[in-house]
């Protein structure tokens, strides 16, 4: 082991050396290795001042301060470390396959008061209701072995926006303007292809994939996409169309020019389109190796086109897949999915595509969990993204040397000084 840890130490630092070379003035690069450090080592809270007492114990006063100020107040540009760390990572990740989907996801952060940037009772994924909670929408880089983040955005709702003096105290940049998370999704997209990472199909759920604008906003830089839908989305069925335009009514008007639909001639919605399908239409599909076993269920595909307001267009939407999951045992389907990718996919590399969402998942609850991801108590714009994108940092590193080793080990090259007796950081219970 020790051989490999030293290969590991070596490594780390020449990662650190490549993300101090986009920070900036070189006095960042102390204060950003501690931070890093306070991350990757053990520890229930990742907040900076227990990160402190760790890093450096007996001087973890100062050690805090500086720190503190990286991550909530110098003026380093996040996107930049991102983009470092995502192309470390990529090393890895493409020796083992290439980039097999881009994934939109959102992570959320559930918080108490609404001083904190972004707060607002919204959805939180995290608990599974509406709650009090800051959303980042995220883009991450992913094939069958691993993934990465390569996009991190915090979402502001209007109740932000439309109040400039509150975000002005916690430092929203004047640019930021309200964008839907869709919208954001689709400018980590473009920036992606600005930086020419290799085209991948884009993978959502039906939270984006609802929206007609974001479907063909993806269309429209030139990328597939396969992202959940509602049981409630409405297409034409296989061999039907909208009708044409009407014919003219009178000599001299204008020719209808739009699409129809009558009451014997509509689309359906998605959920009593797959109850009408054969049962020939069916195939069983084992997709991954789960913890408890093969993950596997019941699916069909059939060509479609989607029927969002195409009475208001001129000629018909595009066949596309629509993918439908019916677990043996349950009353109905209970999931649904569009997808642009070429006609020639298979059932079964379709399922794959669209269920390798489970990585980001399992990507930002390890962040959560061993980084601590959601640990930030800062209430600004700048510190907010700041921390997220050096969690992102330390979980490249991790994950690019878990790609290294054959079956992965834990990893065991850093080690935390002894704690100076009696210390307590302040917030504890044991804080006087």
């Amino acid at each position: 082991m020790g051989k490999r840890e030293d290969e590991a130490d070596r490594r780390l630092e020449e990662y650190v050396e490549r993300l101090s070379s986009v920070i900036g003035h070189a006095d960042r690069v102390e204060p950003m290795i501690a931070y890093l450090t306070g991350l990757l080592l053990p520890g229930k809270r990742k907040s900076v001042e227990p990160m402190a007492a760790k890093v450096d114990p007996r001087h973890a006063s100062a050690r805090h301060q500086s720190m503190h100020h990286f991550v909530a107040n110098s003026p380093w540009d996040e996107q930049e470390v991102l983009s470092v760390a995502r192309d470390y990572a990529l090393v890895q990740l493409e020796r083992h396959a290439p980039i097999g989907a881009w994934v939109i996801d959102d992570t959320s952060v559930p918080k108490k008061g609404n001083e904190s940037v972004g707060v607002a009772r919204q959805y939180c994924g995290a608990l599974g209701k509406r709650a009090n909670c800051q959303v980042a929408v995220s883009i991450s880089l992913a094939n069958n072995v691993m993934s990465i983040p390569a996009g991190y955005r915090l979402y502001l709702p209007k109740s932000w926006t439309d109040k400039r003096q509150r975000c002005r105290r916690v430092g929203v940049p004047k640019q930021i303007e309200f964008k839907k998370k869709w919208q954001i999704a689709l400018e980590q997209i473009g920036h992606l292809i600005e930086e020419m990472i290799p085209l991948a199909p884009v993978v959502a759920d039906a939270g984006y994939g609802v929206i007609t604008d974001f479907r063909d906003g993806v269309t429209a830089k030139g990328l597939s996409y396969a992202v959940g839908i509602t049981e409630s989305t409405t297409v034409w069925p296989p061999g039907m169309a909208p009708l044409p335009p009407a014919p003219r009514t009178r000599k001299g008007g204008r020719a209808p020019a739009l699409l129809r639909r009558t009451a014997n001639h509509k689309p359906l919605p998605v959920s009593e389109l797959a109850k009408s399908l054969p049962r020939k239409a069916w195939r069983n599909v084992h997709w991954r190796e789960g913890v408890k076993g093969a993950m596997k269920s019941r699916f069909a595909m059939v060509r479609v086109r989607a029927a969002h307001r195409d009475t208001k267009r001129r000629e018909p939407r595009p066949l596309e897949w629509l993918l439908v999951e019916w677990p043996r045992g349950e009353k109905k389907p209970t999931k649904f999915w569009l997808s642009s990718v070429p006609e020639d996919v298979s059932i079964e590399e379709l399922v794959g595509l669209v269920k390798i969402r489970w990585r980001i998942e399992r990507d930002y609850q390890e962040m959560k969990d061993e980084l601590g991801l959601d640990h930030y108590e800062g209430r600004g714009w700048r510190g907010f993204h700041h921390h997220g994108v050096l969690c992102i940092a330390a979980y490249a590193f991790l994950i690019a040397e878990r790609a290294r080793l054959s079956p992965p080990e834990a990893l065991a090259f850093l080690h935390a000084p002894d704690v100076p007796e009696g210390f307590s950081p302040r917030g504890s219970p044991t804080t006087s």
